[in-house]
């Protein structure tokens, strides 16, 4: 395999783990969330942190070295539109993310006190989950926008 095509595979593996995971961990954080089981939650939300942390983190640490090296193999200036517009969204899915691991840590310590003190969740945790939910929308656009500039590589005026 030449390493151009590796390469290649690697930034997309990356790029679907990114997708993939940011996906799942929706998923199971929001059913966990609709039991109101604060053992469920804790649970589901200890396995999300973790998951974030060896999944996507590793992840959004290669892409940028994998993309770069791309670039440099094939040709691509790095001022293209498409390559300029898909860092931008990328720096947009991180701003978005970063504090979304926090939360999920945050609804799971909140989670395993309640549960552990047999208590309902509180009105932090829900404040917490709706601000978990709304940062997950930019997050998501951003990398189905990423993925629609890597496919088409369109050309943009700047």
């Amino acid at each position: 395999m030449e390493t151009v095509d590796f390469l290649r595979w690697v930034h997309v593996i990356g790029a679907s783990v990114l997708l993939g995971t940011g996906a799942g961990i929706a998923f199971f954080m929001v059913m966990a969330h609709l039991t109101r089981d604060a053992k469920i939650i804790a649970h589901t939300a200890a396995t999300v942190v973790v998951a974030d942390w060896l999944f996507t983190a590793s992840a959004v640490v290669l892409q940028p070295i994998t993309g770069f090296l791309l670039a440099y193999l094939v040709g691509w200036d790095l001022g293209e539109g498409w390559i300029v517009l898909s860092l931008v969204l990328y720096v947009v899915t991180g701003a978005f993310w970063l504090p979304v691991v926090w939360i999920q840590m945050r609804m799971r310590d909140i989670a395993q006190q309640a549960h552990e003190h047999g208590n309902a969740l509180p009105a932090q945790y829900d404040k917490l989950f709706w601000v978990w939910f709304a940062c997950g929308f930019p997050a998501f656009a951003a990398v189905l926008g990423i993925f629609w500039l890597m496919l088409t590589r369109p050309e943009l005026p700047f």
